[in-house]
């Protein structure tokens, strides 16, 4: 059974720094595509970083370029999203997900964990 498990989120300070990290089991993360994504209160579930099956780059979200580093240990099997210089705006669950095809889109991701919130506030 294929299953993804997210770990890492909590309440942070404005300027804090997170580690998420999604540990895979019945998938292998480094023959899919791998993303982490995050819905906030009252939003729409949104890509925040990805890394695509085709050519093996890392991807961003305009919102978290330069503060967050998505990346993959493919001896543990487990992706992993750090999160430097956070801010309110950053407060959602995140979540992390896999897919067989090339693109890293919400609504074209086959797995999914259950999510982990993270909170940003002073």
């Amino acid at each position: 059974q294929s299953q993804l498990v997210e770990s890492g989120g909590g309440l942070v300070q404005p300027g804090g720094s997170l580690r998420l990290s999604c540990a895979a089991s019945g998938i292998t993360l480094n023959t899919v595509t791998v993303g982490w994504f995050r819905q906030a209160p009252g939003k729409e579930r949104e890509g925040v970083s990805c890394i695509t099956l085709w050519d093996g780059k890392t991807h961003y979200a305009d919102s978290v370029k330069g503060r967050f580093t998505i990346s993959r240990d493919n001896a543990k099997n487990t992706m992993y999203l750090q999160m430097n210089t956070l801010e309110p705006e950053d407060t959602a669950v995140y979540y992390c997900a896999a897919t067989g095809l090339s693109a890293c889109q919400v609504y074209g991701m086959d797995y999914w964990g259950k999510g982990t919130l993270v909170t940003v506030s002073s």
